[in-house]
C-alpha cells in the first residue's frame, strides 16, 4: 500500500472515542446556540430581510407597497415565527463549524487520499445550498407571490373583494420549506458523485434511470411545493438540470478512477 493511502490507524478504547464524540457535539452545539442568539436580536430585520420577495411581488403588480401587510393572529404566532428564524438562521451560521467537526471526527479513520477527496465536496455542499436558497430569494418566490397576488379581486359590479393578507407565521413556512428543497436538491451532484467514489452507482447506470427522475422531480415538486404550477415548475426544471450535471459528474469521477487503478496495477506487478 502507498503512503498516499496510509490510513491513521490509532486504537483507542471506546471510552476515548466516546469523549472525542462529546468534545464534536459540545462544539457544534455551542456554535448553532450562537447563531440562534445572533438571529433572534436581529430577528425583526431579517424578517424584513425575507418580505422583500414579497414587496417585489405587490411593485409587479402594481399595487402600493405602502399598503402591503403581513398579519398574525394569535398573540405569540410573530413570537414563535421569530424563533423559527433565529433557529433556521443559527443551523446556517453554525453549519461550516458543525461540518468541520464532523468531518475531523471521522477524518482519522480514512486514508490520506480519501480525506483529501472529501474536502471538496464539504466546501461544495454548502455552496450549491446557497445557490439553491438565491434562486428561491430572487426568482421563485416573487414569481409564487405574484401568482397569488394575481387572485385577488376588486370590488366591481357588486363583488365582495377579496385580499391577500399572509399571516407572517404561513409566509415564513413557505419561503423556509421552499429554500431547504432547493438546498436539497442542489446537493444532487454532490451525493450522486460520492455514490459514485464509493463504487455505488456509475454514469451509465444512472443515465439509464432518467426517465424515472424526470417522473420522480415532478412527483417530489408537487409535494415540496405550493400548488400552482409556476413553483412546481421551478423546482423540477432545475432538479431534472442537476441530474444531468450529476451524470457528468459521476463520468468525470470514473475518468479519474482509471490512473489511479493503472497506477496501483503497475506497482503490484513491481512488487510481484
Amino acid at each position: 500500500m502507498s503512503a498516499g493511502n496510509d490510513i491513521e490507524d490509532k486504537p483507542q478504547p471506546l471510552i476515548e472515542h466516546l469523549m472525542e464524540l462529546r468534545r464534536r457535539l459540545v462544539w457544534s452545539l455551542a456554535a448553532f446556540f450562537i447563531g440562534f442568539l445572533i438571529c433572534f436580536f436581529f430577528a425583526k430585520d431579517l424578517f424584513n430581510l425575507l418580505v422583500l420577495p414579497y414587496k417585489w411581488a405587490v411593485i409587479w403588480s402594481g399595487f402600493d407597497p405602502e399598503k402591503m401587510q403581513l398579519i398574525y393572529t394569535a398573540p405569540q404566532e410573530f413570537l414563535f415565527t421569530q424563533i423559527k428564524i433565529s433557529f433556521f438562521g443559527g443551523l446556517l451560521i453554525a453549519f461550516p463549524v458543525i461540518a468541520f467537526q464532523v468531518y475531523s471526527f471521522v477524518a482519522p479513520g480514512l486514508y490520506r487520499n480519501e480525506r483529501s477527496a472529501f474536502l471538496p465536496f464539504l466546501i461544495a455542499s454548502p455552496v450549491l445550498f446557497i445557490i439553491g436558497g438565491a434562486i428561491v430569494y430572487f426568482f421563485l418566490i416573487p414569481m409564487v407571490m405574484l401568482f397569488f397576488l394575481g387572485m385577488q379581486q376588486a370590488p366591481e359590479g357588486g363583488e365582495v373583494a377579496i385580499s391577500l393578507l399572509p399571516k407572517v407565521s404561513e409566509y415564513l413556512s413557505l419561503i423556509m420549506s421552499l429554500v431547504l428543497a432547493f438546498g436539497l436538491v442542489f446537493q444532487l451532484p454532490v451525493v450522486t458523485t460520492l455514490l459514485t467514489r464509493a463504487g455505488l452507482t456509475n454514469a451509465k447506470w444512472l443515465a439509464k434511470q432518467r426517465k424515472f427522475a424526470i417522473v420522480i422531480a415532478f412527483i417530489v415538486a408537487a409535494v415540496l411545493t405550493p400548488p400552482d404550477p409556476l413553483s412546481q415548475l421551478g423546482l423540477a426544471l432545475p432538479t431534472l438540470l442537476l441530474y444531468e450535471v450529476a451524470i457528468y459528474a459521476a463520468k468525470l469521477v470514473e475518468r479519474g478512477r482509471k490512473p489511479e487503478t493503472e497506477e496501483t496495477e503497475a506497482a503490484e506487478d513491481d512488487t510481484v
